[in-house]
């Protein structure tokens, strides 16, 4: 597995060891925290009023690599969690924990309030700081992945759209034609000037809010590159959706926040026209990380960020009808953004609702296989008892398949990830065919030994994907869920 053999009890174990080391005290309370396209394992460790978030990865480089910009924006006051303690083999860490605030949540819990317009420029001031200030003493030979985001990482972004997101939908194009586009345009952006040190991933939950001030996670990624970039990923993010009269007054709240720092003049017309360039790059890039997590991942978080990734790219279009200044490029991304492909990764629109209803059910095979409950009969009953099961470790066994820990274990330890697609895959036939056909009613049901754990996290995935996937009626019910074994070991699992 990707911890190299380390169980997820083992990998508590270390963390638990640098919070003792570190506070002089136990951690009382662990609890994971979520994550999404990432390989690193974050946790929130407690004791009392102490707090820290702990962190595992493998991946030594990008830990170095994090650390070294840690150390680096901390020493030109720019707002980054502490890094407390660190391991021998440096493969976990313990930070500063700045609670559960980003500015995406106020953005999207608040709306387009002035304290949150404000928020917005104050990340950007700070990170004209990472560019220009930090950026100016930065070894790039520290990056771990990419020392620049120049020709061919440019070229990578547009390919990563075209196979995961474009050659996904079904979509009539010119390939060879469109190749040599973004070739041309990947060689023209690899020149844009100037350079400074890129965030890469400048997004809104990438940005905590804590005690009123701005902190800024995540930064691993960084590398030397165009600052525009950073700035339409912060502006143009899917999901916030910000209102253009805020995305022109923030970029000329960063643009103006240069001349306080000193940066020597640049030519801000150049400038800007960088930044649309740039702002497409982000739009197709997005696409192509939505397409591979969602469509081929079946991850329902990013299938929900599609539509409004769509509609950002049809309103880019609109606003700049001479770029891409390419009409192969241009012609696909119309087709792509246009309402009916809006429509189709949709999931807020109920008047064309289908009829399609699916009720699906986690049981246990010691009660046997719950009877479908549709007029036809049926269904699909799927066997999870070929994965390995998290009831068998006393850490896991009075938690369900409800519980993070359970579903991290599943998916980061087992071949959990692999029995889900195949899953997603044969539902969706006879989802598409149901609707199609004006069918009202599929059972699913999942079962595993105890009831508790396997089938309770698969029942649940397979709901938040269809839900989001089909925008259809989906009930979950658990069978098993009076005899779950939550306390006391009175019960095999």
């Amino acid at each position: 597995m990707i911890t190299q053999n380390k169980s997820i009890v083992q990998i508590t174990g270390i963390l638990e060891k640098l919070f003792e080391e570190h506070f002089e005290k136990k951690a009382e309370i662990i609890e994971p925290l979520a994550v999404s396209g990432s390989d690193r394992r974050y946790y929130r460790l407690s004791n009392n009023n102490i707090s820290a978030i702990a962190t595992y990865n493998t991946n030594v480089a990008e830990n170095n690599t994090y650390f070294y910009f840690t150390e680096l924006f901390r020493r030109h006051q720019i707002n980054v969690p502490e890094v407390y303690k660190v391991s021998k083999d440096r493969r976990a860490y313990l930070q500063q924990d700045l609670g559960k605030t980003s500015l995406f949540d106020l953005v999207i819990n608040e709306g387009y309030t002035e304290p949150v317009r404000k928020l917005y420029h104050k990340a950007l001031a700070q990170l004209a700081k990472v560019q220009w200030i930090a950026g100016r003493e930065a070894d790039y030979k520290q990056c771990f992945a990419s020392r620049q985001f120049d020709e061919k990482a440019i070229m990578s972004d547009l390919l990563y759209f075209k196979y995961y997101f474009a050659d996904l939908q079904g979509i009539p194009y010119d390939r060879s034609g469109l190749i040599s586009e973004m070739e041309l345009l990947s060689k023209d952006l690899g020149r844009v000037q100037p350079q400074a040190l890129m965030y890469r991933d400048f997004q809104s939950r990438n940005i905590m809010v804590h005690e009123g001030k701005i902190f800024f996670i995540d930064f691993q990624g960084s590398m030397q590159g165009p600052p525009q970039y950073d700035i339409a990923s912060l502006l143009w993010q899917a999901r916030a959706q910000l209102p253009a009269a805020w995305k022109e007054d923030l970029l000329n709240g960063y643009i103006s926040s240069l001349n306080d720092l000193h940066v020597p003049r640049m030519d801000e017309i150049y400038f800007r026209r960088g930044y649309v360039q740039f702002v497409l790059v982000r739009l197709l890039q997005v696409l192509g990380s939505y397409g591979f997590r969602g469509l081929l991942q079946h991850k329902a978080h990013f299938i929900t960020s599609i539509a409004p990734a769509l509609k950002n790219l049809n309103l880019f279009l609109s606003d700049h009808p001479q770029t891409p200044a390419y009409p192969e490029l241009r012609s696909l991304l119309e087709k792509i953004s246009a309402p009916d492909m809006q429509e189709r990764y949709s999931t807020t629109s109920a008047g064309d609702k289908p009829k399609v209803s699916v009720q699906i059910s986690s049981f246990s095979y010691k009660s046997g296989i719950p009877k479908a409950s549709g007029p036809h009969g049926g269904g699909y009953v799927f066997d999870c008892r070929g994965i390995l099961n998290p009831g068998r470790y006393a850490a896991y066994k009075h938690l369900t398949g409800n519980d993070e820990m359970v579903r991290q274990f599943l998916e980061r330890e087992t071949r959990m990830p692999d029995f889900m697609n195949y899953v997603y895959s044969l539902v969706s036939i006879n989802i598409e065919d149901y609707i199609a056909r004006g069918f009202e009613q599929l059972s699913v049901s999942f079962g595993c030994t105890g009831g508790q754990h396997r089938s309770v996290y698969a029942a649940n995935q397979l709901a938040a994907y269809l839900k989001t996937r089909f925008n259809i009626e989906v009930t979950t019910t658990h069978c098993n869920e009076d005899k779950w074994v939550l306390q006391k070991e009175n019960s095999e699992v």
